[in-house]
C-alpha cells in the first residue's frame, strides 16, 4: 500500500522524541506550523516553540541567534520561501557564522501545485548549494527523512533539508533502510544504465529501473540524497560500468543535482549524461504527480528516456 505518512510528519515525530529528553531542541516556524506538521510540537512544548510569524528574514537571523548561546534549532518555512527571502540570513548567520541551524524547507518542488510560480522552489538545491558551508539533503522517503535527522541532532553544522508536502511512496521500509552520512544509498544495481536521483524522484527512479529490466535492461539506482556534500565516489564507481548517466530532480535544470552528476562524469569518467529535470519556464498548473507526467518525471518517461539513449549508442 501507498504510504500515507509525509516526510514531513517523520520530521516532526523525531524532533518530538528528542524535544523530551533535551530542552535544547527548539522549532521555529514562519506561520507554517500546519503546513510543516508540527502543530502536535508547539502544543506539546510550547515553552520549546517559536511562531515567527511571515517574517522568513526574522526566522533565520533568530534561529541563528538560539544557536550561538547554545540551542539546536530547527526552522520550518516553505521551501519557495525560506531559500530566496531569507538568502542573505542563511549565507551569513548560519553559513559564514557556522551555527548549529538546520533549516526545513518545506513544501518543495512543486508541492503547492495550482499556486503556481511564486510557491514552487524550483531553485533551492542549486541556491543552497552555492553557499560554502551549507549542506543540502532531500530524503527519499518517511524512513529516510527518519534516519537523517536523528542523524543532524547529533552534529552541530548548519543544513538546508528539503521536503515535500504530500505523501511519498516508500522507497525502504522500517526494517531496511541503508543510511550513512553524506553517502549516496544504492537501491538498485546494473551495467547499463546509472540514474541518480534525489527527493520525490527517487521513487520514480526505482520504477523506472524495474520496467527497464523487463525490457533486458539493467540500471543501478543511486538515492543521492545528500546533495551537498556530493557522493562523488559513489558517481565515478557506477559510472564506469553504465553506458549512459541520467540526473534526475525536481528542480530547473540550472544548478542542481543533475548539473553536479554532470559535472563529475565530464571530470572522471565521460560518458553520455543528461539531465532529467523541470524546464526553465513557470510550470503547469495541477498536482505534483500531474506536473511529474507532464514533463516526463515519472517511471515512464525516465525509463523511455534511458531506452532512447542506449538506443543512440550510449
Amino acid at each position: 500500500m501507498p504510504s500515507t505518512v509525509p516526510n514531513r510528519k517523520a520530521i516532526c515525530d523525531v524532533l518530538m522524541r528528542h524535544a523530551a529528553t533535551d530542552r535544547d531542541v527548539v522549532v521555529l516556524c514562519s506561520d507554517s506550523r500546519g503546513s510543516a506538521s508540527l502543530t502536535p510540537f508547539f502544543e506539546r512544548y510550547p515553552e520549546q516553540a517559536i511562531e515567527v510569524g511571515i517574517a522568513e528574514q526574522d526566522l533565520v537571523g533568530i534561529a541563528a541567534g538560539l544557536a550561538a548561546c547554545g540551542k539546536k534549532p530547527y526552522a520550518a518555512s516553505p521551501a519557495s520561501f525560506v531559500s530566496t527571502r531569507s538568502y542573505e540570513q542563511v549565507k551569513v548567520d548560519c553559513a559564514y557564522s557556522d551555527t548549529n541551524v538546520k533549516l526545513i524547507g518545506i513544501s518543495g518542488g512543486v508541492s503547492y501545485g495550482a499556486l503556481g510560480m511564486s510557491h514552487h522552489s524550483a531553485q533551492d538545491i542549486a541556491a543552497m548549494s552555492a553557499i560554502p558551508n551549507m549542506r543540502v539533503y532531500l530524503p527519499s522517503d518517511r524512513f529516510q527523512t527518519t534516519r537523517l535527522f536523528e542523524a543532524l541532532l547529533e552534529d552541530e553544522r548548519p543544513a538546508y533539508i528539503r521536503v515535500g508536502r504530500n505523501p511519498v511512496e516508500d522507497v525502504y521500509t522500517e526494517d531496511s533502510c541503508p543510511f550513512q552520512m553524506d553517502r549516496a544509498t544504492v537501491v538498485r544495481e546494473g551495467t547499463d544504465a546509472l540514474l541518480v536521483a534525489c527527493g520525490e524522484m527517487v521513487r520514480p527512479a526505482v520504477v523506472a529501473a524495474d520496467l527497464l529490466a523487463a525490457d533486458g535492461v539493467s540500471a543501478t539506482v543511486l538515492d543521492m540524497y545528500c546533495v551537498k556534500p556530493l557522493d562523488r565516489e559513489a558517481i565515478v564507481t557506477y559510472t564506469r560500468d553504465a553506458k549512459v548517466v541520467v540526473g534526475v530532480e525536481e528542480h530547473a535544470p540550472f544548478g542542481g543535482l543533475g548539473s553536479m552528476v554532470a559535472q563529475v562524469v565530464g571530470e572522471e569518467c565521460p560518458r553520455p549524461c543528461v539531465t532529467m529535470a523541470l524546464p526553465d519556464a513557470p510550470v503547469i498548473t495541477g498536482s505534483s504527480r500531474e506536473v511529474f507526467a507532464q514533463y516526463d518525471l515519472d517511471a515512464h518517461g525516465i525509463a523511455t528516456r534511458v531506452r532512447e539513449l542506449l538506443a543512440k549508442g550510449g
